[in-house]
């Protein structure tokens, strides 16, 4: 019996149902069969040429969704059921996913009816844009629970493409769930569940029709909105306060938002406006507090049934933006103005050669690259001044005494103005000139392993809001290019093409890994907390550009439980989701999982560290200079990989041991696998192709070669990879 039936249903919408079965088609699992309900001729055709890997059910056209989900259901042998509409689609490795996860709860003592997932949204306009689902899937954990437990679940998105269901739950509810409206199906299959689990992975491509080339909604189809959701608060009062509570606010959240967005006769208006405002009334729960602002305000005038005054008030609230808008507009020109007639007087004067400025990830602080160098600089060139440009809220946090600037102030525009040299590991403004005098060094912030620059181009995920135009014109004011390997060269020349140099002499961050000593070891273990003879993991996963916020994909406390007492977990947080380690709330308790998210410098967790943890994120790189073990777990490799694109496979080219779920994960680190020979065979061939340039003297050969004027033949040649010394190993520096 397979684990999961992927139930394909409807017409071949706008002809996408092609490349959903290819996708399914390319990737056949023994634990997932598809049945492709197909609806209409052309629906039936395009799943014919499929027929060997898939069923087909010939539907006539006109069959309603409920029918065709029936006819699907009715056929399925799985014990798990995914309804996919034909016109969305399925990232790949998403069924292993969802089967994997499903095959878990099916084993469970205590049985599970839905599994909810993460998923992306399409438009016409746009593909694969993160939901807003990702971050509280993550924060509701991988723990089964009913619904009264975390109510907030109703606010998911209605679709039944972002759940699966067990097969004897959709069976036993059929009625119920039988709807052709969608939503309405997908909210009574959590209302009816007994339990509910979440899985934060993107399993599911919802493709959102342009409004304009669906059917006009009847005044019918408007009103029978509120009835729907009417017969749900039904089942949940009062007997479910919580769940109850939350589907009030989504109805009434909807059916505002109906009002506002979608144009109506005013009679029409009139009368949904009075049948919502009646459904209000009846359905507020006991001592519901409105929100407060214009949204309650809205409610108010709702609950009142005051159609007059609500439409006065949409009105006076468009007028007042409108007014709002272009105040705010005329303050910018105004202050542009100002600044640009500064900015370019200065430019006008001959730039400073003892004036460099400094800048990291986005104005956050001393920090990588940059930093390295300003302090190799400061031992090698002490005349040059250097200025960090940091944000508002970080200057407090400076070291004292570093000159900085905000940027923005009347300084920050003199500055960079005057200053010969300019250092950053991402970019400068794009309002920033570069005039010919000066010199613009760009460092980089990671060897790449997903696409970069041009490259993302064909993966709308990564793309989505770049100004690709606007990004080449920032690459063409890079004088200089550092580069950690040749494959880093090769890539940056690919994805910035442009006249730059490129500094092949190691990454400046990575010199401390060959530096340090035992006592900083012992030093930056002792800051941490971690006993001597304690094993610490460094775990540390890398964001997706496909979610929300940051989901973890590991259960930190079970691991944390199953490898005992002599294990540490350091577990750092990707720095795009600033103090987003929320999920590591209550975890700290044993001291055995130490959020380690804002800790600075990361190098010296790194240095702290037995092993290191990640998926794909950089800093597998840099950690391999230290030749110690590196775990991959790459539990959604290849919806990264489809979704963000990768310059190499890295489950076949990885540096140690590769896990596929936190099962095999704990099982490499509770024996012996994570630092056998096989891994350590890995670890080497991946330090000879990407730690090529790094052997502690990058950042010298950098500021001899940028600020110095030194030939290249003149810089120190860096020392061939199997005859470095790194800093010794927590073991070692507690035997010195």
């Amino acid at each position: 019996m397979p684990e999961l039936s992927v139930i394909v249903h409807g017409p071949n919408t706008q002809g996408r149902l092609a490349a959903l079965l290819d996708g399914l088609a390319a990737h056949p699992l023994p634990d997932v069969e598809v049945i492709v309900a197909a609806v209409g001729d052309w629906a039936r055709e395009t799943a014919q040429g499929h027929a060997s890997e898939l069923t087909v059910l010939p539907l006539p056209a006109g069959t309603g969704d409920a029918e065709a989900r029936a006819a699907g259901a009715a056929r399925a042998s799985g014990r798990w059921l995914h309804f996919v509409r034909a016109g969305d689609g399925l990232p790949a490795g998403a069924p292993h996913t969802v089967a994997e996860r499903a095959a878990e709860l099916t084993a469970a003592p205590d049985p599970v009816d839905v599994l909810l997932f993460d998923h992306v949204r399409s438009t016409w306009q746009t593909t694969g844009a993160p939901s807003p689902d990702g971050l509280l899937l993550a924060r509701t954990g991988p723990t089964a629970v009913v619904l009264d437990q975390a109510p907030q679940l109703l606010r998911l998105a209605p679709l039944l493409g972002n759940r699966a269901v067990r097969a004897d739950f959709w069976r036993a509810h059929a009625q119920d769930l039988g709807t052709d409206d969608e939503p309405f199906a997908a909210y009574a299959a959590l209302l009816h569940a007994g339990r509910v689990a979440c899985l934060p992975h993107i399993a599911y491509e919802h493709r959102e029709p342009r409004p304009e080339s669906l059917p006009r909604a009847t005044p019918q189809d408007r009103y029978a909105l509120i009835d729907r959701y009417e017969s749900l608060l039904a089942r949940t009062s009062p007997d479910r306060p919580g769940a109850h509570a939350v589907l009030y606010d989504v109805m009434v959240q909807d059916c505002l938002r109906t009002f506002a967005r979608s144009p109506m006769p005013e009679a029409v208006a009139r009368e949904f406006f009075r049948r919502a405002s009646l459904a209000a009334v009846r359905g507020r729960p006991e001592h519901h507090q409105r929100p407060a602002g214009f949204e309650g305000v809205r409610r108010a005038l709702l609950e009142e049934g005051a159609y007059t005054r609500y439409r006065a008030f949409q009105a006076a609230n468009r007028t007042r933006r409108t007014a709002r808008s272009a105040v705010r507009t005329q303050s910018r020109r105004i202050g542009a103005k100002f600044h640009d007639h500064r900015y370019r007087s200065a430019l006008g004067r001959p730039a400073d050669p003892g004036l460099a400025v400094f800048s990291a990830y986005w104005n956050r602080g001393i920090a990588c690259n940059p930093a390295a160098i300003a302090a190799k600089l400061t031992e090698l060139a002490p005349r040059i001044h250097q200025v960090w440009v940091v944000s508002a809220a970080n200057a407090a946090l400076l070291p004292p005494g570093t000159d900085h600037v905000v940027p923005g102030t009347p300084r920050y525009w003199d500055v960079l103005a005057s200053a010969t040299y300019l250092v950053n590991n991402v970019n400068f403004a794009d309002a920033v000139i570069k005039r010919p005098d000066a010199v613009h060094l760009q460092t980089h912030h990671g060897t790449p392993l997903k696409h970069m620059g041009l490259d993302q181009m064909r993966f709308p995920a990564a793309a989505q809001g770049i100004d690709f135009a606007a990004l080449l014109a920032r690459v063409d004011k890079w004088d200089y290019s550092v580069s950690a390997n040749s494959h880093s060269t090769r890539m940056w020349e690919r994805a910035y093409p442009a006249r730059y140099v490129s500094l092949d002499h190691g990454y400046p961050r990575n010199d401390v890994y060959y530096t340090a000593g035992a006592a900083d070891v012992r030093a930056v273990r002792a800051r941490l907390g971690i006993a001597p003879g304690r094993r610490a993991v460094l775990y540390a996963p890398t964001h997706r550009d496909y979610e929300a916020g940051w989901t973890p994909r590991l259960d930190l406390a079970a691991l944390a439980d199953r490898l005992g007492e002599n294990t540490v977990l350091l577990v750092r947080g990707h720095y795009f989701y600033g103090g987003a380690a929320s999920p590591l709330a209550g975890l700290r308790r044993t001291g055995r999982v130490i959020d380690v998210s804002c800790y600075d410098p990361v190098e010296e967790l790194a240095l702290a560290a037995d092993a290191l943890v990640t998926d794909y994120s950089s800093i597998m790189f840099d950690y391999a200079n230290l030749d110690r073990p590196i775990v991959i777990y790459a539990d959604d490799w290849e919806t990264y990989a489809t979704t963000r694109g990768v310059y190499f496979d890295l489950t076949a080219e990885a540096p140690g041991q590769v896990a596929r779920t936190q099962e095999e994960l704990t099982e490499i680190l509770a024996s012996d696998a994570w630092r056998d020979e096989r891994a350590a065979k890995a670890r080497a061939a991946f330090r000879r192709r990407f730690c090529e340039y790094d052997d502690g003297r990058a950042a010298e050969r950098v500021v001899r070669r940028v600020f110095l004027g030194e030939n290249e033949q003149s810089l120190p040649r860096p020392v061939p990879v199997d005859e470095r010394k790194p800093a010794p190993t927590p073991q070692e520096a507690d035997a010195r």
